[in-house]
This record gives structure tokens, C-alpha cells and sequence, in this order.
């Protein structure tokens, strides 16, 4: 199989500040780059944190203008980066949580979130998924946190013949031990790789985990030490994954 070099984001989005969000993200995308990473995962609405009673006031069309710095980016550094929004598809319709899938070839795909967390109705209305990543040899389905706890999200993936598994997710420590082998075991299960990119500090009143992961078949490959600012990185070559981590 050819070489591949994913990464999670372990990120900590300022609530509803979009600007510096977005050059956190730049921050991360470059240094990704630096890594040779060619798909680059952020968290649950790393854009906005996860801020639910902010979401309306924020949403975008996934065509924004305020994406651009980050849409040049990833063409100019050859790297595909997926990131968190809320979203609109017409003005007319409810807020969706967004993972906004931005090319290294300058293309834009959508993914919405299709499972809500109790309670996330109030703010936002269920997606309809989006179509995997065709990259090369590889088939990457993506899912935004509740997906994966429907465990038909993951399986489905497989069955339409992924090979990786990408989840941007907002994970507290509370949760985080049952999520944590929730992903772990569908990497066995089916066969893929799991990545998984969760926030490095507190997000709408979550005291979030961190130790963004990715697993394989065998177990865990990779994974941030704890809270903070990181890189978790997975890289393919002759078939056989290792992983590494960087403090940004």
C-alpha cells in the first residue's frame, strides 16, 4: 500500500472567536505540513468550540468567505484538513454541526453530523453524513462524536469498504474511558484505522479529556499524553502504522 500520514488536532478553540481560531488552525496545519501529514483532523466545532448556545449567531455557508485563509492554506501546504463549523445549507434551514472537509486540491465536501447527544436538539438539527474520502487506495469515512456511539456508524463505514475511521469529537473526562475503548474495539473489529481528535482544554462547560488517539487492528498506535496543544500522528509505510506525537 502506499505511504499515508494522517493526524489528530488536539486543539483549544477560543468560545465563538473565529478569528483566532482560525490562526490556531493555520498554526497547526503548518506544522502538520512540517510532519509530512496529508490529512489533518480537528475537533468537534474547533472553530467555535463546542458553544451550542452560540451556534446560530455563528453558522456560516460551508462556502464562506471567512474559510478562505484556511482553504488557501491547505492548497498552498498540499494538505487536506478537516475542520468543525456549525452550518447552514440555505438561510432558511436550522444549524447543523459541520466537519468541512478543505482540499489540498482546493475542493470543499461536507459532512454533517447525523446523531445528536441528548439535549443538542435544542441548538442544532441532525445531519445526513457525507460521503468518505477517496484517497488513492484508501477510503476514509469520517463521523463527528455521538456518530460513533451508534455503533451501525462505524460498521457501515466498513461495509462500504473504509479502511479508516475519523471522528472530530468533543470527549470530557468522565466519558472519556467508555469512548475511549468504544473506538479502540471498532479498529479490531472491523479492521480500520481510528483516529480520534478531541479538545486539549475546556469547551462550553465541558472539562474536556484530550489524549486525542488513533488505533489500529493491533491497538493503540498513538495518542496525546493528556490536555493541551498536540499533534497525534499516524504514518503508513509498507503496510505497517507507527505513530508519534508533537507538542505545538
Amino acid at each position: 500500500m502506499t505511504a499515508l500520514t494522517l493526524a489528530a488536532a488536539q486543539t483549544l478553540s477560543r468560545a465563538g472567536d473565529v478569528p483566532a481560531n482560525i490562526q490556531q488552525h493555520l498554526a497547526f496545519m503548518q506544522a502538520a505540513a512540517e510532519h509530512g501529514v496529508q490529512l489533518l483532523v480537528f475537533p468537534e466545532l474547533s472553530l467555535t468550540g463546542y458553544e451550542p448556545a452560540l451556534a446560530a449567531g455563528l453558522a456560516i455557508a460551508p462556502d464562506d468567505a471567512v474559510l478562505t485563509p484556511l482553504r488557501e492554506r491547505a492548497q498552498a501546504l498540499r494538505l487536506t484538513a478537516v475542520v468543525g463549523m456549525p452550518i447552514r445549507l440555505a438561510p432558511e434551514t436550522g444549524v447543523l454541526i459541520g466537519a468541512l472537509v478543505l482540499g489540498a486540491d482546493g475542493s470543499l465536501a461536507v459532512y454533517t453530523k447525523q446523531h445528536l447527544h441528548p439535549g443538542e436538539d435544542d441548538a442544532f438539527i441532525p445531519g445526513q453524513g457525507g460521503a468518505a474520502l477517496e484517497w488513492g487506495e484508501d477510503r476514509i469515512a469520517l463521523a463527528v462524536c455521538a456518530d460513533f456511539s451508534q455503533a451501525s456508524h462505524p460498521r457501515a463505514a466498513a461495509e462500504s469498504g473504509a479502511n479508516v475511521y475519523a471522528a472530530g469529537v468533543l470527549i470530557s473526562e468522565g466519558g472519556y474511558a467508555t469512548d475511549a475503548a468504544l473506538l479502540e474495539g471498532y479498529a479490531k473489529e472491523h479492521g480500520m484505522l481510528v483516529l480520534m481528535a478531541n479538545h486539549g482544554g475546556p469547551s462550553g462547560g465541558w472539562t474536556c479529556a484530550g489524549r486525542s488517539a488513533i488505533w489500529g487492528a493491533q491497538g493503540l498506535i498513538s495518542a496525546a499524553p493528556g490536555v493541551g496543544p498536540a499533534l497525534v500522528i499516524a504514518q503508513r509505510e509498507g503496510g505497517r502504522w507507527t505513530g508519534r506525537q508533537v507538542a505545538i
